[in-house]
């Protein structure tokens, strides 16, 4: 019997999130990437907190890379110091590693690329007895304030609302799924706080029409900078420079208009071109009829 639209989203969301393979296979050089950092001459670091797709439970299948915010003292003038004192650590310690500096993160590349770990380093700012806050690289050479527990907390709650429970993180990792098959340059997390955003005034979910609203809010919204949900990090951009942000809107464009085909398609009870839309917007990986 043939897929229908909703069977098939449903089989994309469980070929999209992560084995527990996945995360073990990704963990395997924690310990060292953590006393290499603990060992650093040029820094102190006062605790590692994992962030990211694995902690949110937003991660995508084979696109997941491990996220750890080093909490540092002894912050620099210039995050491009912090970046690089983050950097030439780990290459001393991994010299046959790649080692680079991709703002606001130092990557680190095990096994040609197939275990890859992304640093942040961040300088405490709010009180040990307050939520955490950090001043974590921004654009240039600059500083942003970041807050990891208290997104992870807003995605989270709106996740569990009535009506929509699991769908927010369902929604982020569509959104993800179609940032990594088509190589579009905007921050996965800019993509996954605007689902909970947009989920979080919704009374249910249907994957095919809202992924496709979601994706006209953001086209009508023209990516812009979002305001920290709780109120207590600096407001964060979809993109990390003017020219991936043009990439970036011409890449959402055409999926919004592709998502409306392939939903309005489906309304219409043409289901080829609904299928055929769809897997346009998913890179050739939405299952077949």
């Amino acid at each position: 019997m043939a897929l229908s639209v909703p069977q098939a989203f449903d089989t994309l969301l469980q070929r999209l999130t992560p084995l527990q393979s996945d995360r073990d296979a990704k963990a395997k050089h924690r310990a060292s990437v953590e006393a290499s950092l603990k060992g650093a001459a040029s820094f102190d670091v006062q605790l590692f907190r994992e962030t990211g797709s694995f902690t949110h439970g937003t991660g995508v299948r084979g696109h997941c890379d491990v996220d750890l915010l080093a909490s540092m003292t002894g912050k620099p003038a210039s995050s491009d110091t912090a970046l690089r004192w983050v950097k030439d650590t780990l290459s001393a310690s991994f010299p046959y590693t790649t080692v680079v500096i991709r703002r606001p993160t130092v990557v680190v590349e095990f096994a040609a690329g197939d275990e890859t770990w992304e640093i942040l380093p961040g300088f405490r700012t709010s009180a040990q007895n307050e939520t955490p806050a950090y001043d974590i690289p921004g654009a240039a050479s600059g500083w942003m304030s970041s807050a990891p527990t208290a997104h992870l907390d807003y995605v989270n709650e709106v996740n569990g609302q009535n009506g929509i429970v699991g769908c927010a993180k369902k929604l982020a990792r569509l959104a993800k799924a179609w940032k990594y098959y088509n190589s579009v340059p905007i921050s996965s997390f800019y993509l996954e706080m605007r689902a909970a955003q947009y989920m979080g005034v919704q009374a249910s979910f249907i994957a095919a029409s809202h992924l496709c609203g979601y994706l006209e809010w953001l086209d009508k919204n023209a990516l812009a900078d979002m305001n920290d949900p709780k109120g207590i990090a600096s407001r964060f951009s979809a993109c990390s420079s003017i020219a991936t942000r043009t990439t970036a809107l011409s890449n959402l464009n055409t999926a919004a208009a592709r998502a409306r085909k392939a939903l309005d398609a489906q309304q219409a009870g043409n289901m080829p071109n609904a299928f055929y839309y769809w897997n346009l917007l998913f890179g050739g990986k939405f299952p077949s009829r």
